[in-house]
């Protein structure tokens, strides 16, 4: 099993896809470095040798921000907005949207799960 940046790379997928398994490399990022190290894209991580799996680590070690480093630097970011005081500070820290998304009738993966508010039904008039 092919280990790159700190994880596991599925061994039945095809390239691309699988390096996009890797925390802060997508689609088109995956496609960059195939190219730029001249790989095919369509090949199986399984079928990679030993030298192709060191070029793909040193390649993504030296030129990108990846896993624990990029999770870090966001968390950081994040934490300078809350204690700067700004809007988008106030966002993260009260757990709302943050760009501008309405909030009235939408947002439940931000805000989480309905909860139910007692007393709001308002009782039956006869």
């Amino acid at each position: 099993m092919a280990r790159i940046a700190g994880v596991n790379i599925p061994q039945n997928k095809v390239l691309k896809t699988a390096l996009t398994y890797i925390h802060g490399i997508g689609n088109t990022t995956a496609g960059l470095i195939c190219e730029k190290l001249n790989l095919d894209k369509q090949k199986r991580t399984s079928q990679l040798t030993d030298d192709e799996v060191l070029k793909i680590r040193e390649f993504i070690d030296k030129n990108y921000s990846v896993e624990g480093d990029l999770r870090r630097n966001v968390a950081l970011d994040i934490k300078r907005l809350r204690d700067l005081g700004t809007y988008r500070g106030s966002r993260h820290r009260k757990k709302l949207p943050v760009r501008g998304q309405r909030t009235h009738s939408n947002a439940r993966t931000r805000k989480g799960k309905a909860i139910a508010i007692a007393g709001k039904k308002l009782t039956s008039m006869k």
